[in-house]
């Protein structure tokens, strides 16, 4: 079963944004289920099996929490951009 986490910075929900090729859209749809605090993330992460972030706060502790590694983060106009995939143990 894959569990997706989508989070990003609230004031990027609805933005969007491109740089040549690269384009993202911070749809409320995907982003915008429930509002939580940046120390709170680490809860959804732990669960999850997908993992998609866009905005400077939530990338960066993904990357503290050892989640998302820094070198793979996408830079999308103005936005910062990561995805990363877990395995979970049987």
């Amino acid at each position: 079963m894959e569990i997706i986490v989508a989070a990003c910075d609230i004031e990027l929900l609805g933005e969007k944004f491109r740089e040549g090729e690269k384009r993202i859209e911070v749809y409320k749809s995907f982003y915008g289920g429930t509002a939580i605090e940046e120390d709170e993330l680490w809860a959804y992460l732990q669960m999850a099996t997908i993992i998609n972030l866009v905005g400077e706060r939530a990338v960066e502790k993904a990357i503290q929490l050892g989640y998302v590694d820094p070198e793979k983060v996408l830079r999308i106009g103005a936005a910062v951009h990561a995805q990363a995939a877990t395995i979970q143990k049987q």
